[in-house]
């Protein structure tokens, strides 16, 4: 095999869709989006309008689990959708939380699910809960090719494994890898900001209402730092989608609820920054 060689004017540089569109244009040239200039650039996913989903988290506590999602899905530096779903049951006892292309991500849900429930029907009894993260592991892994184009998905897997009687989440990067974390999770473009928030917060002796509020709390801050990441909405009456996994299953919390957490929490940083805002004024 040789290397392909470029005219110092025709090179791709280290964009490595671009690469594979000069070397076999027929099998991964991709459409491409009407210019008004002369000048051509690549068709990233971006410019081709594809939504992405951001920031989800899972935080282990003494019951289980608790995966949250921020709604928004972007395109560039749009806002494709306000309302977009990122927290989805896996089957009974387990959820997987999505960040990365939203169309891929969902479609790999939805497999996973059939596939989680097929195997129940054929063998029987569930999956263990570590057969199902590589299972998911493997899915990812299969997804690369598309990945290495721009349209990477990175989920979160968190659920209540029976036999330890005690809840388990897992982190993948794009080439598949599985790492179990022993107490929180976090994936999407405010990751850093999220699991900041929880690393300072996080305790193990949390209850399910504490928990709750941390989780929360590192989606407020992680849309406060991070414009793909979107905060609670007010006027649209749209929140994060929460969830709790425990022995007694996969449960939505109500978005009553998580309205009435957000409210005290909104309380709770006004007072702190009047606090704080006082404490700094001159005497």
């Amino acid at each position: 095999m040789t290397l392909p060689l470029f005219a110092v004017g025709d090179d791709p540089g280290p964009d490595f869709a671009e690469l594979l569109r000069r070397v076999s244009p027929p099998a991964s040239a991709t459409p491409t989006m009407p210019t008004t200039s002369a000048a051509t650039t690549s068709d990233t996913p971006e410019s081709l309008g594809i939504a992405h989903g951001t920031t989800v988290v899972s935080v282990r506590y003494a019951d289980g689990v608790v995966m949250a999602g921020d709604r928004r899905a972007t395109s560039g530096h749009l806002i494709s959708h306000r309302a977009i779903e990122k927290v989805f049951p896996a089957d009974r006892w387990s959820g997987v939380a999505i960040a990365g292309a939203a169309g891929p991500a969902t479609e790999m849900v939805k497999l996973f699910q059939l596939q989680l429930e097929h195997y129940e029907k054929v063998e029987g009894a569930n999956l263990s809960l570590e057969g199902k993260a590589n299972q998911l592991s493997q899915m990812v892994r299969n997804h690369l090719p598309a990945a290495m184009q721009g349209l990477a998905v990175v989920p979160l897997f968190a659920g209540y494994d029976l036999r330890r009687n005690v809840g388990r989440l897992f982190q993948y990067d794009v080439t598949g890898g599985r790492y179990e974390e022993s107490d929180f999770a976090a994936t999407g473009s405010g990751s850093l900001h999220a699991g900041t928030v929880i690393k300072l917060g996080y305790r193990s002796d949390l209850d399910r209402a504490a928990v709750l509020d941390l989780s929360l709390h590192a989606l407020f801050q992680a849309a406060d730092e991070d414009s793909a990441t979107g905060g609670p909405d007010l006027i649209r009456g749209i929140f994060p989608v929460m969830a709790t996994i425990t022995a007694s299953g996969f449960e939505r919390v109500p978005e009553e609820e998580i309205a009435e957490r957000f409210d005290a929490l909104v309380d709770t940083l006004r007072a702190t920054r009047g606090a704080t805002t006082s404490g700094l004024a001159p005497s």
